[in-house]
């Protein structure tokens, strides 16, 4: 352990940052099932979503906290943090959405993509941040900020034009 509290990614405790029940969950929410004859494979994420919506988004959000816990206590690097948690808002936002987002879930896989993330800090301690890190971050935070304008104007657009009419 270093002194601040997070594990030391020194290579002596780089299991920490994802251990084996960790990706045994992800496995399980996002990979837990092949289909023959193909390499595509989906998890129990995307069942549960499709059959059993309410239960399968609250086992899909603890998978996603249990990851992001994960992420936190290993002290990762801000920016993959907020990677991380972009992958989690982009799967709650597009997998709210009937049948289209049952779909997604299938093929986004949130969990897979930040237990990739969590394993390349694993490999690679020392890095830093890249560009690319931080453009698909700004990136977000554009998106998210128009994503949330557009609607608002439309709306306001839409009730000043029935108050004038009305």
């Amino acid at each position: 352990m270093a002194d601040d509290g997070h594990p030391d990614r020194n290579g002596d405790d780089a299991q920490v940052l994802a251990p084996p029940w960790l990706r045994a969950l992800v496995r399980f929410m996002d990979d837990a099932i092949a289909i023959p004859g193909t390499r595509f494979r989906f998890g129990w994420d995307a069942i549960l979503g499709a059959f059993a919506p309410w239960v399968g988004d609250g086992i899909s959000a603890l998978s996603h906290v249990t990851l992001i816990w994960s992420a936190f206590r290993a002290g990762l690097p801000k920016v993959v943090f907020a990677r991380m948690l972009l992958n989690v808002a982009i799967d709650a936002l597009v997998g709210s959405v009937p049948i289209l987002g049952d779909v997604f879930d299938a093929t986004f896989k949130a969990n897979r993509r930040n237990l990739e993330l969590l394993e390349r800090v694993e490999r690679q301690p020392a890095r830093s941040a890249t560009f690319g890190d931080y453009a698909v971050v700004t990136l977000a935070i554009v998106t998210v900020l128009i994503a949330l304008t557009v609607p608002t104007i439309v709306a306001v657009l839409v009730v000043s034009a029935f108050l004038q009419d009305g």
